[in-house]
């Protein structure tokens, strides 16, 4: 894609999402309930999409190659293997800046 304002309505039609490993690409699809396979730069500095990759498909919520494997994990991917990707709880992280910055 080109720059879009929002990936919304592409995500809210897609069966299957193939992203970059970057964390607002990923949070935004897994809220969606959408499979997601997530491809890793291995090129980058410091390799920090890998690390979020990794943890995400430990969790049970993603799979993830790189560009060079991408085909073979498309040939051998179980989505029903995927876990849904529980909602978020901002109201927990309200409470907790209200404590720590004793707003109670």
């Amino acid at each position: 894609f080109r720059f879009k304002d929002s990936l919304a309505e592409d995500l809210q039609s897609a069966d299957l999402v193939i992203s970059h490993a970057g964390a607002g690409s990923c949070l935004e699809t897994l809220e969606k309930g959408k499979p997601l396979i997530v491809v890793i730069n291995d090129k980058l500095m410091d390799n920090h999409q890998l690390e979020l990759a990794k943890q995400l498909h430990r969790d049970g919520y993603v799979l993830y190659c790189n560009c060079s494997t991408l085909v073979e994990t498309l040939q051998s991917m179980d989505l029903s293997a995927l876990k849904p990707f529980p909602p978020g709880q901002p109201e927990k992280f309200a409470l907790f800046l209200d404590k720590v910055f004793e707003f109670q």
